[in-house]
C-alpha cells in the first residue's frame, strides 16, 4: 500500500497544506511597499505619496480593516485609491470606516469594476484563456455583463468627495497641499469594462502645475500608450493583483489585461512615441470573495516617494 498510494498521498497533502497557506495565511499578511520615484522638478521638496487598490472589502475582514487604518500614521501628503474597493454588496460601511483616518489627507480615486458592479463565480482557468485570445473583461469580442447585480458605488462616491478627495474617473483635477505645491491629476474610469474616455481628458500635464499625475485602475495598454504620449511622467494604477497566484521565482501567469507579466506589480517603465514615464502598478491588498487566495503574492500597499532627480 505505500509503493502504491504513498506519493500521491503526499502530493495531496503538500497541495491541500498550499492552498491552507494562500487562503489562510498570506491573503492576511499585508506589506508595505516602499519605492522612490525621480520625477520632482528639481529642487522641489520630497513627496510621500500613499498608494492603496482593489481592497475588495467582504463583511468581518477586520483585520484587512485595521490595516488600513494604521496606515494614517505613514502621514502621506496624497492618497491615491486606484479602485476595486468592493466585493460585497453591503462592504462600502467598511470600507468608509477603514479609509476613514486616511480621507483625513488631501487624496483622489478612481473606481473599478468591482465597485460598480457584484462578483460573480467564475472559473480561474478563464485568465488563462483570456491571456491567451488576448481579450479580457469586455475588451474584444467577449460579451457584455448581462444580468450583473449593481454595488451601491455612489455612497462611496459621496464620501470621499465630502472628505475633499477628488473623483477622476475621465476627468481631471488639483490637490493643493499645505505648503502651496499644487498637483495636477489626470484619471480614467475602468478600461477594462471599457469605460474610459481619453479623449475628453486629452492634453497632458498641466503647465502651471508643480507636478501632474495620471492614474487609471486597469493598465491597458492603450491607456499607457495615451498617458505616456501626452508625457505624463508617472502613471499609478491597480487591478492586476500582482498576478495573485504566482510561481516562486518565476513570477505571476497573468495580469487580467493586456499588460505583459513582468510589470503586473511594482515599479516600471512605459515608453511610446520616443517618451518614456514610470508606471506604478499595485498588487492591491484584496481579492475578488469567490477566489480569497493568493501564492508568493502578499496583499500590499505602496509608499510612493517622489523626489527630484539626483
Amino acid at each position: 500500500m505505500r509503493a502504491r498510494y504513498g506519493v500521491p498521498l503526499g502530493i495531496t497533502a503538500v497541495g491541500a497544506a498550499g492552498i491552507a497557506y494562500a487562503a489562510g495565511i498570506e491573503t492576511r499578511s499585508f506589506r508595505l511597499r516602499r519605492v522612490t520615484v525621480p520625477v520632482l522638478p528639481r529642487g522641489m521638496r520630497p513627496l510621500r505619496l500613499l498608494q492603496v487598490s482593489d481592497i475588495h472589502m467582504v463583511g468581518g475582514q477586520r483585520k484587512k480593516q485595521r490595516w488600513l487604518r494604521s496606515l494614517a500614521a505613514l502621514r502621506p501628503d496624497l492618497v491615491v485609491n486606484t479602485g476595486d474597493n468592493l466585493s460585497d454588496k453591503d462592504g462600502v460601511p467598511e470600507v468608509l470606516d477603514a479609509l476613514g483616518p486616511l480621507m483625513e489627507f488631501p487624496g483622489a480615486y478612481v473606481f473599478g469594476s468591482n465597485d460598480y458592479y457584484a462578483p460573480r463565480l467564475r472559473n480561474p482557468a478563464r485568465y488563462l484563456l483570456e491571456k491567451a485570445s488576448g481579450q479580457h473583461g469586455l475588451n474584444g469580442k467577449n460579451d457584455p455583463a448581462i444580468g450583473v447585480e449593481r454595488n451601491p458605488w455612489e455612497g462611496m462616491r459621496d464620501a470621499f468627495d465630502a472628505a475633499g478627495w477628488i473623483g477622476l474617473s475621465n476627468s481631471r483635477g488639483r490637490v493643493k497641499l499645505d505648503d502651496g505645491v499644487e498637483i495636477a491629476l489626470t484619471g480614467l474610469d475602468d478600461p477594462h469594462i471599457k469605460r474610459d474616455r481619453y479623449a475628453r481628458v486629452a492634453g497632458g500635464p498641466e503647465a502651471d502645475a508643480d507636478l501632474s499625475l495620471a492614474v487609471v485602475h486597469a493598465p491597458y495598454l492603450r491607456v499607457l500608450e495615451a498617458f505616456t504620449a501626452d508625457r505624463y511622467p508617472l502613471i499609478l494604477a491597480g487591478h492586476t493583483h500582482g498576478g495573485q497566484l504566482c510561481i516562486p521565482f518565476y513570477g505571476a501567469l497573468v495580469t487580467n489585461c493586456d499588460l505583459d507579466t513582468k510589470r503586473v506589480k511594482g515599479l516600471s517603465t512605459h515608453t511610446a512615441q520616443g517618451r518614456t514615464s514610470f508606471l506604478h502598478v499595485s498588487a492591491g491588498c484584496g481579492t475578488n470573495r469567490y477566489t480569497p487566495v493568493r501564492f508568493a503574492c502578499p496583499p500590499e500597499a505602496t509608499l510612493l516617494t517622489l523626489t527630484a532627480p539626483r
